[in-house]
């Protein structure tokens, strides 16, 4: 205890390079809080929406569908297994059926997906329930607001829409935008028209047919059913994930350089201040303290300084990133980014990661603290009264 008071006292005593110190680390703390909450707000806003909007517990694909290759999707579909049947009933498992085609808006040729849901679900965000008729014996569809912005469509928009049925013929037939949604995920979104699955079922002659299936608590199957193939979690996130691990690399890199040269102020203080008290480390020895016991009295008051940080960060810094989790940042063109991202990130500060950052800073500070501190131990103590510590 009587460690903690003289290094207090010390630092207090040091006047402005403490508070210069202090200052510095209390900057890099808000900083790394600030971007670590930033990223973690990102990936929990990606992974909330994703599942809403797409994937909820989990989906099982036909066994010749691939996400990322359409020309499998001429064949990736197939009849309704038998074991899914009570899900797909109840609402539980929510089909999809998947098909490639052309669209024709405004005299253009855009490439679209075709995709079926049925519109009494509730398992997903997506507002299947809009898909009515509006009498006038068009096909309805929905499609979100980047499919309306690159097709330059609104609300009661006609469109000549082509596809291939399940011989492989191609047909056409004109269809009428009736909602236009707004969802955060680019994978339901861009470059896709939502049918009613009957409406498909008609238009494709694939009646009773899947392509994949969404699942829910309610009746998740956790693996391969008659052929179909169970993606989890995991695989359906993974690039997310690897996103969150690309952020987080460029967090480290980013909190090393802060680190740097907030501890280099930290550590050219404590070089600087056992030069100039050397008599008082001298003195520290007469009246009883062992070398070592100096060491870490030196040590304790570069450690203080971080505590004396986190306190100053938390007075102006609190305020401040409440006021950011708040309000969020903007991102302009968000759309075209290709993730799950809104208009605004709001952040996300846990505890976890507070206290993390604190822990690191004050480890660091202890660290760089020690290592000039360190010498003082192996010093003639006669010297240092003298005033000559080499």
């Amino acid at each position: 205890m009587l460690l903690i008071k003289t290094a207090f006292k010390n630092i207090i005593g040091s006047g402005k390079r403490t508070w210069l110190n202090v200052t510095v680390l209390s900057l890099t703390l808000v900083i790394m809080v600030a971007y670590a909450g930033t990223n973690d707000g990102f990936v929990e806003e990606a992974r909330r929406e994703t599942r809403e909007w797409e994937i909820r517990e989990g989906q099982l694909w036909h066994p010749e569908y691939d996400r990322f290759d359409i020309f499998t999707l001429q064949d990736a579909h197939g009849v309704i297994p038998d074991e899914l049947a009570p899900c797909v009933q109840s609402g539980a498992s929510v089909p999809i059926l998947v098909l490639q085609g052309s669209m024709f808006p405004k005299g253009r040729l855009q490439n679209v997906l075709l995709k079926g849901i049925p519109v009494s679900q509730t398992a997903l965000a997506l507002p299947s329930w809009e898909i009515v008729p509006d009498g006038s014996g068009d096909i309805p569809a929905i499609i979100g607001k980047r499919m309306a912005k690159s097709a330059d469509m609104t609300t009661g928009d006609r469109v000549m829409l082509r596809w291939r049925d399940h011989n492989g013929v191609f047909d056409a037939r004109q269809i009428v935008i009736v909602h236009i949604f707004d969802s955060k995920v680019p994978a339901v979104d861009g470059g896709q028209i939502w049918f009613n699955l009957d409406d498909l079922y008609e238009m494709s002659g694939m009646a009773g047919q899947a392509t994949y299936f969404v699942q829910t608590r309610d009746c998740l199957v956790m693996s391969d059913v008659a052929g179909w193939h169970f993606k989890d979690l995991k695989f359906l996130m993974k690039d997310i994930d690897i996103m969150e691990q690309t952020a987080r690399m460029e967090g480290v890199i980013i909190f090393v350089i802060l680190l740097s040269i907030a501890l280099l102020a930290v550590y050219d203080t404590q070089v600087l201040s056992i030069f100039r008290r050397q008599k008082e480390i001298g003195t520290y020895v007469a009246l009883g303290m062992t070398p070592r016991t100096v060491t870490w009295l030196f040590t304790l008051e570069g450690t203080t300084y971080s505590i004396l940080a986190a306190l100053v960060s938390f007075v102006w810094g609190a305020p401040l990133l409440a006021l950011y989790a708040s309000y969020g940042i903007p991102i302009p063109g968000s759309d075209d980014y290709g993730i799950a991202m809104g208009d605004v990130l709001v952040p996300v500060f846990k505890v976890s990661s507070i206290l993390i950052t604190f822990g690191v800073v004050a480890l660091f500070s202890a660290l760089v603290s020690y290592l000039p501190a360190r010498k003082i131990a192996r010093q003639n103590m006669v010297l240092a009264l003298k005033g000559k510590i080499h």
